[in-house]
């Protein structure tokens, strides 16, 4: 009795049509390699050692994750997120305020026209 290999949920057609011309025994997306980008961060002010504001009137997706990856990389680094409108969605369709993301992440923000600078900074 011949078996069939079960066919993955695929990203795009052209991964389909290769998965279809793949041997036998071919896996997808079976393993996971991890990586670190290496990048310099330009923090906008500096409060003292290790302690920063970052002012943000749009905070894109590269943006946090660079911030999480300093995070994770540098624990001793304090970042303050100054925000224009922290009540600003992530994108269109997402119902995440840049406020709820800091929450989530464990960041410290304002908003800098309702509350301006906070003076434990």
């Amino acid at each position: 009795m011949a078996t069939t290999r079960k066919t993955p949920r695929f990203k795009s057609g052209l991964e389909k049509k290769a998965w279809d011309m793949m041997p036998k025994g071919t896996e997808y997306e079976s393993d996971k390699i991890k990586y670190l980008v290496e990048h310099v961060y330009h923090p906008d002010f500096t409060l003292g050692p290790n302690t920063y504001i970052e002012t943000k009137g749009r905070f894109l997706s590269a943006d946090r994750a660079k911030h999480l990856y300093i995070k994770e990389q540098h624990p001793e680094v304090k970042v303050y997120f100054l925000f224009g409108n922290a009540e600003n969605k992530l994108t269109k369709s997402s119902k995440t305020s840049y406020a709820d993301w800091c929450t989530k992440y464990g960041f410290e923000y304002a908003d800098f026209y309702k509350q301006g600078i906070p003076k434990e900074w």
